[in-house]
This record gives C-alpha cells, structure tokens and sequence, in this order.
C-alpha cells in the first residue's frame, strides 16, 4: 500500500515526481560551465523541470584592475557595478543557451559571494533556497590557479551539497 507520505528510507526526491526536477546550474562563462548548462537545459525539458542558473559575484571580481578599467570604459560608477553588470551578461549567455536547447522554465540571478573565497558554501546555499533537487556545474572554471590553491570548487560542492551534484569536464 503505498504512503502518502515517504518512509524512512525514501528521500524527498524519490517522493517527488520527474515534473518536481528543480536544477540549479552555475556558471561563470568557462567552456565546462558551458557545457554544464547544456546537460541542465536537456535535463530541465527531458524531465519537465525548472532551470535556475547563477553566477556567483566574488568579492575579487568588484575589486579587479581590469574591472575598474572595464568600468570606467563603459561608464559604470564602480567597478561592483561593472561586475554586476558583467554577471548579467554571463547569465543571459546561459540563459539563451538553455532556451535554446529547449528549456522554457528558466530563471537567473546574479548571486552576492557570501565570504571572500566561499564561492562553493554560496553556490550550496542558493541551490537550498531554490529546493534544488540537483546541481550542475563545470569542472574547472575559470579561476584555475584559485582551484590549486584553496581545492576546487566543484569538488567541494560534491562534498558538502545535500542534493545530488553533476560535475561536467
């Protein structure tokens, strides 16, 4: 007899059906980001689910010499705003991307690093406020030196997300 309500050993996903499927895509505009929004978008339509795509806004891309420069070149007041308006343009990328590719249930944003290097604990904590049933992201981005230094980024999504992570190469 089946419950309304899932056993001890079923998940929240397994209760959830395929229409439920909410993926939350990173991006930062690298080819393996790329890559990670197509697989999303194929999976957002083959499971009639929802995409949310984000880019994350570190606290070094605000700061960055050649964001200022870019900033002033394109008339921003700073470079924060600059930076901003550098993720939006990432974000619509991916999001033509993915529409693209068939998906119609697609939303983006712009997420605030939540500390100087946490760029993993952000990407984690918007796929809970968004109920993700998944993660998908690319590899290596393009930060590769920061990758060597503090680990992956990728690798500590895998590690510490409480949905399911796909890491595409």
């Amino acid at each position: 007899m089946d419950s309304p309500h899932p056993g001890p050993l079923e998940s929240r996903e397994e209760s959830r059906g395929p229409q439920d499927m909410r993926i939350l895509a990173a991006t930062d505009g690298s080819a393996a980001a790329t890559r990670a929004v197509e697989l999303a978008a194929r999976l957002t339509c083959e499971f009639s689910g929802s995409l949310k795509i984000i880019h994350v806004v570190t606290e070094s891309d605000a700061s960055d010499d050649k964001m200022s420069e870019y900033a002033h070149s394109e008339h921003y007041g700073t470079a924060a705003e600059a930076a901003t308006e550098f993720s939006e343009e990432k974000l619509r990328i991916a999001r033509e991307k993915a529409e693209a590719l068939g998906a119609s249930n697609v939303e983006t944003a712009s997420v605030q690093e939540l500390e100087a290097g946490a760029i993993a604990d952000t990407i984690i904590d918007a796929a809970h406020r968004a109920d993700a049933t998944m993660i998908v992201m690319g590899k290596r981005g393009l930060s590769r030196l920061s990758g060597l230094i503090l680990g992956s980024v990728s690798q500590k999504v895998v590690s510490n997300a409480t949905c399911a992570v796909t890491v595409v190469p």
